[in-house]
C-alpha cells in the first residue's frame, strides 16, 4: 500500500463515486428556515416540556437546555423532531452543537429519521465538530447513499476538519457493504497515514470490510497484529469467515477464543450456531448450548432462535421444539424458526398446528412473508393441497402480504407434487413477476414425474431463454423422452449437449462430521 498517496487520490475508485474529485459546490443541500407548527401538533410531553424551557424566566439557560435535551426521549417521528428542532430555534439555540448534533443523530440513527431533513440543520450550523460531521457520514451510508457520505467526508478535508477513528469506522463500514476494494484500501492508506489503523475501532471495522471482500486472509493478518482483542474482534472474525462459507475455520476461531479465557457475548454464540447450522456440526452445537444453559444467555431470544434453527437443520426436531417451549419471550423469528424447522423435516400437521397457535398471539406477534413460506412448504411436504391455496390466499387476503418469487415457488412445488402441473403451469403465467430458473425447473421435474411431456418441452424453452447452457433441463428432457419411448428426441438432447459444450452434472457428494 504506497503510504504517500495524497487523500484526492486516495477517493477515485467506483466509477459510481468517481465524481468525488470535482467542485463540492454542487452539494444539493439549501438550508430552510424551520416554521414552528401550532401547539396542538406537538405531543402533550413535549408541549409540556417546552413550555417549562420557554415560559419559567427563573431557569437558567443550563436549566433550559435540560429541558429541551429531555424532549428527545419521548421523540419518534420526522413530524415531532420537526417540533422539537423548531423549540430549539426559538429558544436561541440554534447553533448549540449538541442540541444540533442530537437532531442529526436521530436522523442518521433512527429508522423514522431523515437524511435530507439532516442535511438542512447540518447547513445551518457555523462551525460544526467532529461529531456533527461523523453522523453525516454515518447517517447516508446507513441509508444507502455512500456518494454523500463520501462526499461529506472531502468537505471535511476541504475545510481542515480533522478525522478521528470513528469517521474511518463509518468510511470502512461503507466500503464493506459497497463491496468496492479499491475504495476499501485507498480509505485503508489514509487510516495509515493518519495513524489510526490499529485503533480497535478501525481495526475490527478493517477485518470486517476485508471479510466483505471475500478477502479473509488480511482480515485473519489484521486480526493477529491486535496486541489487544476485545469480544467485538473475535466475533467480526468469527463472522466474516461465517460470510465468507469457511464455517470450519469459523468454529476452529471460536475454540481459540474459548481457549484465550474471553467469555463470548450473545453475538458470538449467534453466529458460532449458525456456522454449525450450515456444517450439521450437531456435537459441536451440543457443546455450544451446553455454555448457554445456566448463563445469562438463555433468556436471550436471538441465542434461542440460534439453537432452534441449529436443531432443525441437524435434524434434531423435538430438542429445537423444547428450546422453543422453554423460551419465556418469542419474537416473530422463533415461531418462524419452529415452523421452517417442522415444515422442512415432513411435519406438516405439527408445523400447521403452530402456526395456528402463533395466529392466536394476534396483536403481540404477526406472521410475515417467512411465515407463510414456511406453511406452504409444511402443505407442499404433507400434500395439503387444498390447505396450501387456502393459506396463500389468505395470506393475500387477511394479512395483506405480497407473494414473492418463493412463495409462488412453493405453490408451484405443492401443485407439482399432487400432479397439478397444468394449473401450476396456469399460476406461474398469472405471477405479477418474471418468474426465475428454479421455479420452471421445479415444474419440468414434476412433468418428468407425472409423465406430461408436451408440457416438459414447453417449459423447456423457458428454461433455454433463461439459462440455456444448464446441464440439468438437459438431462430432464433426455429423461423424459426415454420414459416416454423417443429414443431419437433422447439422442437429439444428447447431441444439442455435444453441441454446445455443455457437460453433465457431476454425481453429488456428502459430507460427514466425526
Amino acid at each position: 500500500m504506497n503510504l504517500s498517496c495524497s487523500l484526492s487520490r486516495c477517493l477515485v475508485a467506483p466509477p459510481s463515486l468517481r465524481w468525488l474529485s470535482t467542485s463540492t459546490a454542487s452539494l444539493p443541500l439549501h438550508h430552510t428556515r424551520l416554521q414552528p407548527s401550532p401547539p396542538s401538533a406537538v405531543p402533550p410531553t413535549t408541549t409540556a416540556a417546552a413550555s417549562r424551557a420557554n415560559d419559567d424566566p427563573r431557569q437558567n439557560s443550563d436549566l433550559r437546555e435540560q429541558a429541551l435535551l429531555s424532549l428527545f426521549n419521548s421523540c419518534s417521528s420526522t413530524g415531532e423532531l420537526r417540533q422539537i428542532h423548531a423549540q430549539i430555534i426559538r429558544s436561541g439555540f440554534h447553533q448549540h452543537v449538541y442540541l444540533v448534533g442530537r437532531v442529526v443523530s436521530f436522523c442518521s440513527v433512527s429508522e423514522a429519521g431523515s437524511m435530507d431533513y439532516a442535511a438542512q440543520v447540518f447547513q445551518g450550523v457555523r462551525w460544526p465538530d467532529g461529531f456533527l460531521w461523523n453522523t453525516m457520514i454515518r447517517g447516508f451510508g446507513r441509508t444507502g447513499r455512500s456518494t454523500e457520505a463520501f462526499l461529506y467526508y472531502k468537505r471535511m478535508q476541504e475545510q481542515g476538519k480533522p478525522t478521528d477513528n470513528f469517521t474511518f469506522s463509518f468510511l470502512l463500514k461503507i466500503c464493506g457493504q459497497l463491496v468496492a476494494p479499491e475504495l476499501g484500501k485507498q480509505v485503508h492508506c489514509s487510516a495509515v497515514k493518519r495513524g489510526l489503523d490499529s485503533h480497535v475501532y478501525v481495526r475490527n471495522t478493517l477485518i470486517h470490510m476485508y471479510a466483505m471482500f471475500g478477502d479473509t486472509t488480511t482480515a485473519h493478518r489484521l486480526f493477529d497484529e491486535m496486541p489487544n482483542r476485545d469480544v467485538v474482534a473475535w466475533n467480526t472474525v468469527i463472522d466474516g469467515y461465517v460470510h465468507c462459507g469457511e464455517h470450519r475455520v469459523a468454529l476452529d476461531m471460536f475454540l481459540r477464543m474459548h481457549g484465550s479465557g474471553l467469555r463470548p457475548d450473545d453475538a458470538t454464540l449467534v453466529v458460532v450456531l449458525s456456522a454449525c447450522s450450515e456444517l450439521g456440526a450437531l456435537d459441536f452445537g451440543r457443546w455450544v448450548h451446553s455454555l448457554i444453559r445456566g448463563s445469562r444467555f438463555e433468556r436471550f431470544v436471538s441465542v434461542s432462535n440460534s439453537l432452534i434453527d441449529m436443531y432443525a437443520k441437524c435434524g434434531v426436531v423435538d430438542q429445537a421444539l423444547h428450546v422453543f417451549e422453554e423460551m419465556k419471550d418469542r419474537d416473530v423469528v422463533s415461531w418462524n424458526s419452529m415452523i421452517l424447522g417442522l415444515a422442512m423435516h415432513g411435519h406438516a400437521a405439527r408445523a400447521l398446528q403452530l402456526f395456528a397457535r402463533m395466529q392466536e398471539q394476534w396483536g403481540c406477534i404477526e406472521p410475515n412473508d417467512i411465515t407463510f413460506l414456511g406453511v406452504l412448504c409444511a402443505c407442499s411436504h404433507g400434500g395439503l393441497v387444498e390447505q396450501g391455496k387456502m393459506f396463500f390466499d389468505c395470506m393475500r387476503r387477511d394479512y395483506h402480504i405480497t407473494p414473492t418469487i418463493r412463495h409462488y415457488g412453493c405453490m408451484t412445488d405443492l401443485l407439482g407434487r399432487a400432479g397439478l402441473v397444468r394449473e401450476a403451469y396456469e399460476l406461474i403465467r398469472s405471477m405479477p413477476v418474471e418468474c426465475n430458473a428454479v421455479v420452471w425447473r421445479t415444474l419440468m421435474a414434476a412433468c418428468r414425474v407425472h409423465g406430461d411431456l408436451e408440457l416438459g418441452e414447453r417449459i423447456r424453452r423457458h428454461l433455454l431463454e433463461l439459462e440455456p447452457d444448464h446441464s440439468s433441463d438437459y438431462v430432464l428432457l433426455s429423461h423424459m423422452y426415454a420414459s416416454a419411448g423417443q429414443w431419437q428426441d433422447m439422442l437429439g438432447v444428447r447431441e444439442s449437449m455435444r453441441g454446445r459444450g455443455v457437460q453433465k452434472p457431476k454425481p453429488g457428494s456428502s459430507l460427514i462430521n466425526f
